[in-house]
């Protein structure tokens, strides 16, 4: 028990003299509570998700004890590293505090939303859009060097698409002509701002418009083609 005590010593002689001291005891408290924190520590919060503080424990000498908890307000909508302090103080004054680190991180891929499959006519450069949802802004890229997209996803061919394009890996001799298609993959990254980045194959196909536009003979200037579909000029 915390307080000021007295002890008394006396002493009587054989004449009945007696003297008298004392000693004062001050039983003090000067030990802070010790403060445990609960649960993880650091505490790991995805972006968006929610996150509910599993608090803090104080024990200490002088009996039950209160935890007081201050710091950051923790936002899982907002990136960051945050600071939660707890703290208990006793009876006497001793304050003892334990803190909590929780990261809101973002290390979800983004989802793509939009078709694999794109059918375009030859001649055209517009292609369609990419989009995939995420929490984050998402940025588009596309691999090789016939199609380009821009950051919102927008999909267009560099030059206007070719039936008989080098990137159509048929021989164009043996491609069939009056309407029907050819086609060629490639892929697009969707990445958000923390860099998780996820992938998608699109299958690009490219409807013939008219018979053969490309001179298979000679490779260039004016020829004449004949592939069993009749004979015809072709520059």
């Amino acid at each position: 028990t915390v307080g000021t005590y007295t002890i008394t010593y006396t002493a009587t002689d054989l004449d009945g003299n007696t003297a008298t001291a004392s000693r004062t005891i001050n039983a003090v408290d000067t030990t802070a509570p010790v403060v445990t924190v609960t649960g993880d520590n650091p505490a790991t919060v995805e972006l968006g998700g929610t996150y509910t503080d599993a608090g803090a424990t104080a024990t200490d000498a002088s009996g039950d004890v209160a935890v007081v908890t201050s710091g950051d307000t923790v936002d899982p909508d907002t990136l960051g590293t945050y600071t939660i302090t707890y703290t208990s103080t006793d009876a006497s004054g001793n304050a003892g505090t334990a803190t909590r680190t929780v990261n809101v991180v973002d290390t979800t891929v983004p989802v793509f939303t939009s078709s694999s499959t794109f059918v375009v006519d030859e001649g055209a450069t517009a292609v369609g859009t990419a989009t995939a949802t995420d929490i984050q802004s998402v940025t588009f890229t596309i691999s090789g060097s016939v199609l380009e997209i821009t950051s919102a996803g927008v999909i267009t061919f560099i030059a206007p698409a070719d039936y008989e394009g080098s990137y159509i890996t048929d021989d164009p001799s043996s491609l069939p002509y009056g309407g029907e298609t050819v086609s060629f993959t490639a892929t697009i990254t969707a990445t958000d701002a923390s860099s998780n980045d996820a992938t998608q194959v699109i299958t690009v196909s490219i409807r013939d418009r008219g018979g053969i536009d490309d001179n298979v003979a000679t490779g260039s200037g004016t020829g004449t083609a004949t592939l069993g579909i009749g004979t015809g000029t072709d520059t």
